[in-house]
């Protein structure tokens, strides 16, 4: 089991039950296949460039624990899912 910490940039344009549901989405899937040591939500912040022609996103830090092969795989939902501007997972140095 190695340690991760992603970050995602979801659409401002949701309302907050959307915006929390698809967070949470994302929370489910990573606990079904590891753990998650902490979840840190930064809120709405002003993105330094327009993506998708938005200007605002709400960013979401997950630090877990989870076996090598699963990150790829959460980066394929990532690009899949609806409302999610941008994603970064990387892997933590103990």
């Amino acid at each position: 089991m190695a340690k991760y910490e992603t970050m995602m940039v979801t659409t401002a344009n949701l309302d907050e039950e959307a915006s929390n549901a698809l967070i949470n989405k994302f929370k489910n899937l990573i606990a079904a296949n590891g753990t998650i040591d902490s979840v840190d939500d930064w809120g709405k912040k002003r993105l330094a460039y327009p993506i998708n022609d938005e200007t605002e996103g709400v960013y979401t830090v997950i630090s877990f624990t989870s076996e090598s092969d699963f990150p790829a795989e959460l980066d394929r939902v990532f690009k899949i899912t609806e409302g999610v501007l941008r994603s970064m997972t990387l892997a933590v140095e103990e």
